[in-house]
């Protein structure tokens, strides 16, 4: 029994495109359904319409969707990365600029002579580690 006889290249061609378009399908659908979960101007009635109308009738639901709400998905999606990329910058200033900081201050300290140059040694370990 030889199994490439049984299963002719374009049948695999074919199957490769429905595996394709149906992964293609998720990704709208996860997209659309997270669209539509973080909005805050619309009730929770009007989600669980939209997502019900997605589900049922999915080309014609997310057509639709693009249809009316193109627009706020672009801003909605624009703002979600504003928002992360500001997160970012702040989660990398506090843990690299946060050490900077802190030897910077203990340093001051040092110079001051308000610390000796043991203690400015032992913060700046902690500091580091």
């Amino acid at each position: 029994m030889v199994i490439a006889a049984d299963y002719p290249f374009m049948d695999v061609m074919w199957s490769m495109v429905v595996f394709f378009a149906f992964v293609v399908w998720l990704f709208i659908m996860v997209a659309f359904l997270t669209d539509i979960f973080r909005r805050r101007d619309i009730s929770g009635w009007a989600k669980a319409a939209w997502t019900v109308f997605l589900i049922v009738l999915p080309f014609v639901g997310v057509i639709t969707y693009l249809v009316i709400n193109h627009h706020g998905l672009a801003v909605r999606s624009a703002s979600d990365t504003k928002v992360t990329e500001a997160q970012v910058d702040y989660l990398k200033g506090k843990t690299n600029g946060g050490a900077q900081r802190e030897i910077e201050m203990a340093k001051e300290l040092l110079d001051s002579g308000a610390i000796t140059p043991m203690e400015f040694d032992a913060i700046k370990a902690k500091v580091i580690a």
